[in-house]
């Protein structure tokens, strides 16, 4: 039973782009490993952009400046 955990920064994803992701990845370890898409599972975690950091700081501030 795969289980595959997917981390966003939540920055308005939509539900459409969400299950699109799942049914991606379900497909692609079917595909590739062979995996039974019945008992697979795929977790999408939002996480605000104040509590991901990239180089040292936070992807709020890099977003203010264009990145």
């Amino acid at each position: 039973m795969p289980y595959v955990n997917i981390r966003i920064t939540k920055e308005n994803a939509t539900s459409d782009q969400k299950a699109l992701l799942i049914k991606g990845v379900t497909n692609l370890l079917q595909e590739v490993l062979g995996k039974n898409p019945q008992t697979t599972v795929v977790v999408i975690d939002e996480v605000e952009t104040e509590n991901w950091g990239i180089g040292g700081e936070t992807v709020t501030e890099r977003r203010k400046r264009g990145e």
